[in-house]
């Protein structure tokens, strides 16, 4: 009888993957009114992140404690400092951008690359079975990034002008950041045995970031002066949901499913709900209009594309774990 373990963890991956897509969908609706009321991209960054420290910080006692990642980051400083960099700096200062460019809307759909994203970099990182593209989650994954383009189509009536082409720009590149990030540093956790769980790398992540996130505040600063309160209370809304929350659950999601390609790929294309909440809040608190006519249709294939993934993974043969060796030295 086939052990059930890889496909609970496959299925429990599925659904941590759906929930922190609601908790991340705030981030595109909460900078995007930031933007709406002139706040500064940089603070819009920098405060997140400057503000996700001090949140984290009651957690850890809870969650293996502080000193665990302190010992990794100062025994291995650079994979931590390249991982947050690209994970994290680089990655939200274009989704920053990105939400003083275009719509809500535009983001969150935009930002669904990261669909197949980490499943085409996957060629590039591993040495081992991982390395292959799972061909039916590559599928699906294309039928979800063709629904959010038709989103896409929907909402911009066929058309997008300057601002729009420069959203949609930083946010695919935002969409590549975000998956590498968080597969590098599982595979520095695997080649140097250290074992930190979800908690303990957003924290380390989030801990190793700051001096570039100190840097991008100074120039916030030197460019406009102070934030405005409100726009600290919209960074302090979108560190609490996607810098604490969201993160926390998706890097647990991705952890559990390391060794599974199709999971893994799943887990991080649970991300494509985003749109649908994103349109959601969007509509509610923005007074954004909601899908209609043909963005309808692009509703219609991401929710399909999501079910087809859980279904994938539920399957003995898709959910079989890949041949991999924990500390992974020759990736």
């Amino acid at each position: 009888m086939s052990d059930p373990a890889p496909h609970r963890r496959a299925l429990a991956a599925v659904g941590l993957g759906v929930l922190s897509a609601l908790f991340f969908s705030l981030t595109y609706v909460l900078n995007r009114a930031a933007a709406n009321e002139g706040g500064d991209w940089a603070w819009t960054a920098s405060l997140r992140y400057l503000i996700t420290l001090p949140l984290l910080l009651p957690l850890m006692p809870w969650q293996g404690g502080v000193a665990p990642v302190w010992r990794a980051l100062r025994a291995h400083p650079g994979p931590w400092l390249a991982c947050s960099a690209l994970g994290f700096v680089l990655f939200y200062v274009l989704l920053a951008y990105a939400a003083a460019s275009g719509p809500s809307w535009l983001v969150a759909g935009s930002f669904q690359f990261t669909v197949i994203a980490g499943m085409l970099c996957a060629p590039f990182l591993y040495r081992d079975a991982r390395r292959r593209i799972p061909r039916l989650a590559l599928l699906v994954g294309v039928v979800i990034v063709a629904g959010v383009l038709l989103m896409q189509y929907g909402h911009a009536q066929g058309a997008l002008g300057r601002a729009g082409w420069i959203a949609l720009a930083c946010v695919l590149g935002a969409a590549v950041l975000y998956p590498l990030g968080n597969r590098l540093l599982l595979l520095h956790l695997e080649r140097s045995g250290e074992d930190l769980n979800a908690t303990q790398r957003v924290f380390g992540m989030t801990l190793a970031s700051q001096p570039l996130w100190w840097l991008l505040a100074a120039f916030a600063w030197a460019r406009t002066g102070a934030p405005p309160p409100s726009q600290v209370w919209l960074a302090g809304g979108v560190a609490l949901s996607a810098g604490v929350v969201a993160t926390i659950l998706f890097f647990q999601a991705t952890g559990l499913a390391r060794e599974q390609p199709a999971a893994l790929g799943a887990a991080e294309a649970m991300q494509g709900a985003e749109i649908l909440f994103a349109s959601a809040l969007g509509a509610l608190l923005l007074g954004e209009p909601w899908p209609h006519g043909v963005a309808l249709w692009g509703v219609a294939l991401v929710v399909a594309g999501i079910v087809a993934f859980a279904l994938l993974v539920a399957q003995p043969g898709a959910a079989v774990p890949a041949r991999v060796v924990r500390t992974d030295r020759g990736a």
